[in-house]
């Protein structure tokens, strides 16, 4: 009967219950933001790069294959294994930001890019992730001491505060922001008390007031962008400016595919962060709509599944990687319709970007591989792991 039931046991192990409706998701998302990129960098390649009309296309396809099989490895890889490489994970993700700082190359007045030859990385992207890894792993060890701030809440927080400063100083204050975004979320969802909550507010405010008087005249002009783009429209509002023009233009059902005026020069890097003025554009309103329900389907599964589990870590994970995709969501939406500055900060799946895909890909594979777990889990009563879970589950 053993023999049998390890048998089975590694049949479930080899075809997980995996959650085919996020698979598709993403894939959806991924696949329409390919087709977005080649249709809105057509007119950037020709008139300002002089490259063929399929050259981010192609690039961007590249990266999407090597990111579905990390997605696929990260599906498959123990998740539990993270935890426990969680030093050298932190250490080399330091030494990498470091080294941005020491060697790399800037690109749109940040130093925030590395180059192995002719290929870019931007390390502080994969940072989001790290973080989240390190935050569950270490929230979940001090379930016990969540009480005391002092010993249970802050120590956690100063490997916080140098990926940050260091984020800060290429400046990339977009992916900081979002960063602050996950770490907050892990940190409120691993029960820590409301009082405690207000503080870290009282700090976070205070941390954000000191960097907005540090911010430098051009990053200053892009609030103005935000909030007074007509003030300028030709200057600091022109870019605002011209994604409004593109989201009014496409009403409800959009002029068509591969139909937008403003990518043709008017609007510039139309297929990074302010991708979805073109896909406004030339889908419409609907377009859009199906776009952030895709992305807010993500989110809310990522958190359905962090609640499901009986495991604080993996709980703790699906919560920090939920709360990245939601935050990077509002925060490159935000920006495109002049509620929050401009802060190159691309759409999930959606806008071109290796780094961010390979990100969001990695991270979708662990989230899924947490989703297999807790179905296995509940398939399995006797398998389920014997830790109490005393995050945002135990709070509500």
């Amino acid at each position: 009967m053993n023999l049998e039931r390890r048998k089975v046991d590694n049949v479930k192990k080899a075809v997980r219950p995996y959650d085919y409706s996020l698979l598709v998701a993403v894939l959806l998302l991924c696949s329409t933001g390919l087709v977005m990129i080649y249709s809105a960098s057509i007119g950037v390649t020709i008139n300002k790069y002089d490259y063929s009309s399929s050259f981010f296309f192609t690039r961007q396809l590249i990266f999407l294959i090597a990111g579905i099989l990390l997605m696929y490895f990260t599906m498959r890889f123990n998740v539990q294994i993270y935890k426990k490489l969680m030093l050298p994970i932190v250490l080399i993700s330091i030494g990498v930001l470091v080294a941005v700082l020491l060697f790399g190359r800037e690109v749109n007045n940040a130093k925030s890019w590395l180059y192995i030859g002719p290929v870019g990385i931007q390390p502080a992207e994969f940072i989001k992730l790290t973080l989240a890894i390190y935050l569950a792993a270490i929230y979940s060890k001090k379930q016990g001491k969540m009480h005391d701030f002092k010993k249970g809440v802050i120590p956690p927080l100063s490997i916080f505060a140098i990926m940050f400063i260091l984020i800060i100083l290429q400046p990339d204050l977009g992916t900081a922001l979002i960063v602050a975004g996950v770490a907050g979320i892990i940190l409120f969802c691993s029960g820590i008390k409301f009082k405690h909550i207000f503080s870290m507010a009282a700090l976070a405010g205070i941390v954000g007031l000191g960097i907005y008087f540090k911010l430098s005249d051009e990053q200053l002009s892009r609030f103005d962008a935000a909030y007074a783009p007509f003030k300028n429209p030709a200057g600091d509002g022109y870019q605002l400016v011209n994604g409004y023009i593109s989201i009014a233009a496409g009403g409800l059902t959009g002029s068509g595919l591969g139909q937008s005026i403003q990518k043709y020069g008017f609007l510039p890097e139309p297929h990074t962060d302010f991708i979805i003025a073109i896909i406004a554009e030339e889908l419409g309103f609907i377009g859009v709509f199906l776009i952030i329900a895709l992305l807010g389907y993500i989110v809310l599964k990522g958190f359905w599944i962090g609640m499901q589990s009986d495991d604080t870590y993996t709980s703790l994970l699906a919560f920090g990687i939920s709360g990245m995709i939601g935050i990077q969501t509002v925060v490159n939406l935000g920006a495109a319709v002049g509620l929050l500055p401009i802060t190159g900060v691309p759409l999930p799946f959606i806008s071109y970007g290796g780094s961010s895909l390979l990100l969001f890909l990695t991270s979708m594979g662990i989230l899924i591989n947490i989703s297999a777990k807790v179905k296995l889990n509940k398939k399995v009563p006797d398998k389920q792991p014997n830790v109490k879970n005393k995050s945002l589950k135990a709070i509500m």
